[in-house]
């Protein structure tokens, strides 16, 4: 019969009222029918699918509103599984000619209820024989002892799901069973209603209502289209594989879900037939499934909000989110060190204005060692050091097959199958979702957990799988990890729980890839109790505090992960914390990007940290840390901001664009009457610090989140390590110390220096701030300016105020707007280069005690070389001053006539002559332009090294002494 003969439409109709058995064989007939066939997808095939009272919607319980991709293969999939426990037969090693004339078993249909057969189960399970289909008609059967299955049987519900009660508890004696369509109710004397030990049981559309399912290993259980209701559970005790798909748990007193032990060593039949079947529908998950392309932060994603590509990241973009001009526009600066505060020799360089003829005499300095920082790139763009806007290339997230092949260890755990398997279910409205522990191993994939007061809690060197799952409203953290659990954590959607999403301790170690972890209402992530972890390539925002939270001796790898607009910091390492935190994007976040405070020590190497709505970097009181080659730009507050008694080491750093300082030391400190608990991450407002980066008590559940009943011990905080131990492999300073780092285009001061504390300045670029380059208001101990660049300023290049003590040595000042140095505090100017600077050259004032040797000093216009005010003490000598342009009548060194306390020793003075150019004859050699080269090595290399910064640190030990001051004394320390 031809296909052709007949319309399509009704070819339809009339197939519409075949059975399933002859569908299958009208597939059969020929190509064309086949297709006719499958064209019933949407009719004919989800009426049987829909009609089959062994299963429900193909998406319950997670997404019943959704259609499947294939109806057909929907019913196909179900008719597989449904068979699984028939497949214990012994295999034939024959033909498989003689296969096909196997004989089959016979089966018997018995029917229980009143008016038929049997009356009671037991009556019916006593008379069953192997395979026989035992149907129980609508009632309730209750027996008042145990039933036990001793011959592999299949026990069926007639009629609608709830029209069939069980109350009883059965224990299975033989090697497979199967029930379908029964609601299980605890009997009177246990709550355990099923229990298997070594077969295997099948559960198809079943209910439990405040009963428990129980298998022992080697038995095994698969239950598709379960509920688990008021209480019920399936407990899982050394299994080898179970698998529960489309299940529903709900209204749980304990963990709904529990595996225990590790998965037992011997295996019944059924284990390889379940590890197909997994891995079947582990092959049907798409990568993505719930979960946005990497990357995919646009206008179309609500939940992220108004969020940037990283093409967007320019400067009209930042104006754009946050109303504010990029840089220095209407910044209030502390102490009046604002865009207006002009002393009168800058004053009198700006109303010269720029006459270009004075740079025809000023001397050639673009060679010192810091200038290619400063050259156009290869490709024609400029570097972050001369570009007056923004330009980077932010890296973008890496997607999970990425990650997994630069992981192997995370490769092995996402196609292992191993424990119990629990795929699609959705855990609600209860206590807790998954509970692993005494070394169980649990896979979970695309489930949801949403309502409950834990999700997933996984223990005592459990092994622990999470793929695709949404995490939510929890009341506690949605995923916790204890006592060296570990795993795969992959991209998964966490977000509104009430404390962290995820919770790490007590040396659990997990891999967490490129997941979502937003919209909490604590933090993204915590690490404490020397936990540890490798998080790399998540999206974590939105969360109300820090979006990944350190501290307790923490240690995790935190890497290539974006993290974004966060109402506290982006990352926070508080109270002993550690970790490496690498290559991440930290961005628009309400406080700083990183927080680093309490005894903190991180390292913090190659972020970009940026478009914060405060600072971005902020090391508090007694924090550490390594803060290595990141980029950290255009925040609103300042773009490092470190306070006393805290011991960081800034190397490498590009600090620019931000739109207060560079870089700001201060010394305010913590309030001493707060004590460091579990749970007080913040420091509010506390006499203008910063606040903490960790989020208002953000560990205030510390001890209240542990559950006694798994063995945690409470008092965990005793089990951390010792100092000593902490740092015996860290590189110890005793000063903090900042070096090599690029400060430029901040709207105020590049470096802005009131501190109590001692501080090392070594090797920094510091151009085109809108403020001085480098402004020291307070240093009662010492601050050494070492082998520094201080380039194109708005104003002074550096200042040092009175009280001040400083060393300034080594460093090239060039063409700022004001004075070159202007220092009226205690110290010493030693081998400078001091050029083109619009003010004076070298300014010495006040009741400064100062050592001024060895500099090399020419003024642009209208200012002196080296001029002394007021009753200096202190030494003038063996500096070489050259005139600038020949119109500028100012002397070159300058002094108070009535200063009787500051000796003028051997210096040199350069003028031009009317016979001879002198000017093309001078030049910055033996040595060439400073900082030399061999001096610094400046924010381009790629790392450093803990023995180059020990040395640079020891090569610089003069001491700065007051008082000497005899004729002809000098005082000069070379590096």
């Amino acid at each position: 019969m031809e296909v052709a003969t007949l319309p399509m439409e009704l070819w339809r109709v009339i197939l519409s009222y075949l059975p399933l058995p002859d569908l299958g064989r009208c597939c059969l007939v020929c190509h064309a029918w086949r297709e006719l066939v499958l064209s019933l997808d949407n009719t004919r095939w989800k009426q049987l699918c829909l009609g089959c009272p062994e299963c429900r919607h193909p998406n319950w319980p997670s997404q019943p509103h959704l259609e499947p991709a294939s109806w057909r293969e929907a019913l196909k999939q179900h008719a597989l599984a449904s068979r699984t426990w028939t497949q214990n037969g012994v295999e034939l090693q024959s033909s498989a000619c003689l296969h096909l004339f196997r004989r089959r078993k016979d089966r018997r249909v018995l029917h229980v209820g009143v008016g038929c057969e049997f009356e009671t189960l037991r009556g019916a399970l006593g008379a069953a024989g192997p395979y026989d289909r035992v149907v129980l008609h609508p009632g309730v059967y209750e027996e008042q002892a145990e039933l036990a299955l001793k011959v592999p049987v299949e026990l069926v519900g007639l009629g609608q799901l709830g029209e069939v009660s069980l109350l009883v508890c059965v224990e299975q004696q033989c090697p497979t069973a199967r029930l379908c369509n029964l609601v299980f109710m605890p009997a009177w004397f246990s709550t355990v209603v099923y229990k298997t030990s070594w077969g295997h049981v099948q559960l198809d559309n079943c209910n439990f209502e405040g009963a428990q399912l129980q298998v022992r290993g080697p038995g095994t259980c698969q239950a598709r289209f379960c509920s688990f209701s008021h209480g019920g559970s399936a407990n899982f005790l050394g299994v080898a594989l179970s698998l529960l798909d489309s299940c529903d748990f709900s209204g749980s007193d304990a963990a709904s879900v529990t595996v225990d032990g590790s998965p037992v060593s011997e295996r019944n039949w059924a284990c390889k037939h379940l590890a197909a079947l997994a891995r079947t529908l582990t092959s049907e998950g798409s990568p993505t499934n719930g979960v946005p392309p990497r990357g995919s932060w646009g206008k179309g994603n609500a939940e992220v909000g108004s969020t940037f590509t990283a093409e967007d990241w320019g400067k009209a973009a930042w104006q754009r989110s946050t109303g504010a001009p990029l840089i220095g526009q209407d910044t209030v600066i502390e102490d009046g060190w604002g865009e207006d505060r002009l002393c009168d020799g800058e004053l009198k360089s700006h109303e010269q204005g720029n006459n270009q003829a004075s740079w025809d005499y000023k001397l050639a300095c673009d060679r010192h060692s810091l200038a290619p920082l400063l050259k156009p790139q290869p490709d024609g763009s400029l570097p972050p050091a001369s570009s007056p806007d923004p330009h980077y290339v932010i890296p973008g997230l890496l997607s999970l097959s990425q990650e997994l092949q630069r992981d192997p260890e995370a490769q092995l755990l996402a196609t292992s199958i191993q424990g119990c398997f629990v795929r699609r279910c959705v855990f609600r409205d209860g206590k807790g979702g998954v509970h692993i522990c005494n070394y169980g191993q649990a896979r979970l994939e695309e489930n949801v957990f949403r309502g409950l007061n834990y999700a997933v809690r996984c223990i005592q060197n459990s092994t622990i799988v999470m793929l695709r799952n949404e995490v939510r409203e929890c009341s506690a953290s949605g995923v916790f990890l204890r006592l060296s659990a570990h795993g795969l954590i992959a991209e998964n959607n966490i977000h509104s729980n009430g404390e962290a999403g995820l919770d790490i301790r007590k040396g659990a170690n997990p891999i967490i890839l490129c997941n979502r972890i937003h919209s909490g209402l604590r933090s993204g992530v915590v690490v404490l109790g020397n936990g540890k972890g490798s998080i790399r390539s998540n999206q974590i925002y939105n969360n109300k505090e820090a979006g990944v939270y350190i501290l307790f001796s923490g240690n995790p790898v935190v890497s290539g992960n974006h993290i974004f607009q966060g109402q506290a910091a982006g990352i926070a390492v508080n109270e002993n914390g550690r970790g490496m935190i690498i290559e991440n994007v930290i961005r628009e976040n309400q406080w700083g990007g990183a927080d680093i405070r309490r005894g903190g020590d991180p390292v913090l190497r190659n972020n970009y940290i940026c478009y914060g709505y405060s600072d971005g970097v902020v090391v508090g009181e007694r924090g550490r840390g390594l803060i290595e080659g990141n980029h950290i730009y255009c925040n609103k507050g300042c773009g490092v901001w470190v306070m006393a008694s805290s011991l960081p080491q800034l190397l490498a750093n590009y600090i620019t664009h931000n739109r207060i300082y560079g870089l700001a030391v201060f010394c305010r400190k913590d309030p001493e009457n707060r004590e460091p608990r579990v749970g007080d991450g913040a420091v509010q407002e506390w006499g203008g610090e910063r606040r903490g980066g960790g989020g208002d008590g953000a560990r205030r559940g510390g001890a209240q989140e542990n559950f006694n009943d798994d063995g945690e011990i409470f008092a965990w905080e005793n089990d951390l390590d010792s100092e000593d131990e902490r740092y015996s492999a860290r590189r110890s300073i005793s000063v903090a110390l900042v070096e090599g780092n690029c400060m430029s285009h901040n709207g105020a001061v590049g470096l802005y220096v009131k501190t109590s504390e001692p501080l090392n300045v070594i090797g920094n670029l510091l151009n085109s701030n809108c403020a001085a380059g480098i402004a020291v208001l307070q240093s009662t101990q010492l601050t050494r300016l070492v082998a520094n660049c201080t380039l194109d300023n708005s104003l002074g290049g550096v200042t040092v105020e009175k009280d001040c003590r400083v060393e300034l040595r080594g460093n090239g000042i060039y063409d700022n707007k004001g004075h070159g140095v202007s220092f009226c505090g205690d110290g010493q100017i030693g081998e400078n280069d001091v050029v083109g600077n619009r003010g004076n050259g070298i300014q010495v004032s006040s009741n400064a005690d100062v050592k001024v040797l060895h500099n090399r000093v020419q003024p642009s216009q209208g200012g002196g070389a080296i001029v002394v005010l007021g009753p200096v003490k202190g030494v003038i000598g063996d500096n070489v001053l050259f005139q600038g342009h020949p119109g500028n009548k100012e002397a070159l060194l300058h002094m108070d006539p009535s200063n009787e306390s500051c000796v003028l020793n051997n210096n040199i003075i350069l003028q031009h002559t009317n016979s001879c150019p002198s000017h093309t004859l001078w030049a910055l050699e033996n040595p060439s332009a400073r900082p030399l080269a061999d001096s610094t090595s400046g924010p381009s290399a790629s790392g450093y090294s803990s023995r180059l910064t020990i040395s640079m640190t020891a090569r610089i030990s003069a001491t700065v002494e007051s008082g000497c001051h005899n004729s002809g004394s000098m005082f000069c320390s070379i590096l």
